[in-house]
């Protein structure tokens, strides 16, 4: 039995929370990742069977599954596999994304057996939800694991109740898209790992705006610091959400 991880992560936070539940399965089963952020990969390849389980996770953009994600999950042949679906967002709200996250696991042939919602560092303001998942949201996601292992183990397969809505709420327009700096040395690298290819690798300075889906991976991997979004868009975005996000929301599970 193979335990898949199946990450649309750009920034790093939504794999990291799925790592923490697929660490649950390290001595029951092999464990591999099939990620989502890769443009060339085949995902129509993946090898999943019934005796299998996938852990799907997917951050929440604007209540939303990122629709290139959701493209790349459709391509998937699930046949069968039993999924865990994870929502990872920045202490805001998930709104939709575990609903779209389940419609779009079962299209792809998905047996959907649990949800759940978790908090990481917000991909644009960085100072929301900074360090989560921190040591008390590990503990609630291990016992989380723990509770889903227990239920798959009984051999029950009774579809968990997901929160959202259908239709679900209509996608924001263009983000923020993030611009080289004088720092830029044309590295290349933020044009190799873009999840969308929307960075000239010749020209780094340039980004297409119509690809761009604003994940801000380019932002966070560049080794000097030499893409940003501006700085005023930054300033605004992260004192309105510094408001709405003061509250701490807890990791839910959906069994």
């Amino acid at each position: 039995m193979t335990c898949y991880i199946v990450p649309f992560s750009p920034t790093g936070g939504t794999e990291a929370v799925a790592n923490l539940l697929a660490y649950s399965w390290k001595d029951e089963c092999t464990l591999q990742t099939v990620d989502l952020t890769d443009p060339k990969a085949d995902f129509g390849t993946v090898p999943f069977s019934k005796e299998d389980i996938a852990l799907i996770a997917v951050p929440s953009f604007g209540g939303r599954v990122p629709q290139t994600a959701v493209d790349r999950i459709t391509a998937l042949q699930g046949n069968g596999a039993k999924a865990v679906l994870i929502c990872v967002y920045g202490n805001r709200a998930y709104e939709d994304t575990l609903a779209e996250l389940e419609d779009t696991a079962k299209q792809a042939g998905f047996c959907v057996t649990a949800a759940i919602a978790a908090v990481a560092r917000h991909s644009i303001a960085r100072t929301v939800a900074a360090g989560r998942p921190d040591a008390a949201d590990r503990e609630i996601l291990f016992d989380f694991a723990k509770q889903i292992r227990e239920k798959l183990a009984s051999g029950e397969t009774k579809a968990p109740s997901i929160p959202g809505n259908r239709p679900y709420k209509n996608r924001g327009g263009k983000g923020m898209i993030p611009a080289a700096t004088e720092n830029c040395i044309r590295c290349g690298q933020c044009a190799s790992l873009c999840p969308v290819e929307a960075i000239d690798p010749d020209h780094p300075q340039n980004t297409d705006s119509e690809r761009c889906i604003s994940c801000m991976r380019c932002v966070s991997i560049c080794p000097r610091f030499a893409r940003k979004i501006d700085d005023e868009a930054l300033a605004n975005i992260s004192a309105m959400l510094g408001k709405v996000c003061a509250d701490r929301k807890e990791c839910e599970l959906y069994l």
